[in-house]
């Protein structure tokens, strides 16, 4: 059963048979700073791999998160966007609300993401800075999407 809510003529949902991939890569290959160039076939596979979020108006997908999980201990936020006739509405908030309140991400001991340009959003949801930084390391794979074309 999908975990969604009804806000303002919007539907946020889980449902993954709503997820409309065309808009998904679109938005993160053209208009987001994280991940200009990625393939569809990237987000194709991040897509079947992630707990998907999608936001809805009269059946078309407006916006997106995914949380790349193990549903037990550990989650990452992900690929987090509302496009832009779409912002102003109170989505980004409903859709954190429901990704923080889904039954199957009750158990997570640590749940992260990075960003930009959104710390006053996420603060607003008990994220805050890492209280170790010294603690967390990260390798970086592949500088960018333009050599996997």
């Amino acid at each position: 059963m999908a975990h969604e809510l009804m806000t303002n003529g919007y539907l946020i949902s889980d449902d993954r048979t709503l997820l409309q991939l065309p808009v998904i890569h679109r938005y993160l290959s053209e208009d987001s700073y994280w991940a200009q160039n990625v393939p569809m076939e990237i987000v194709e596979k991040s897509v079947q791999n992630s707990l998907c979020f999608g936001v809805y108006a009269g059946g078309e997908q407006v916006g997106f998160a995914r949380v790349i999980t193990d549903y037990a201990t550990f989650g990452y936020l992900a690929d987090v966007f509302i496009l832009p006739a779409h912002r102003g509405k109170g989505l980004s908030k409903r859709l954190m609300d429901l990704i923080l309140s889904h039954p199957e991400l009750q158990s997570l001991r640590r749940f992260s993401l990075m960003t930009q340009d959104a710390q006053s959003l996420y603060s607003q949801f008990g994220f805050s800075v890492w209280e170790y930084p010294e603690r967390f390391m990260a390798r970086r794979m592949n500088p960018g999407y333009t050599s996997l074309r």
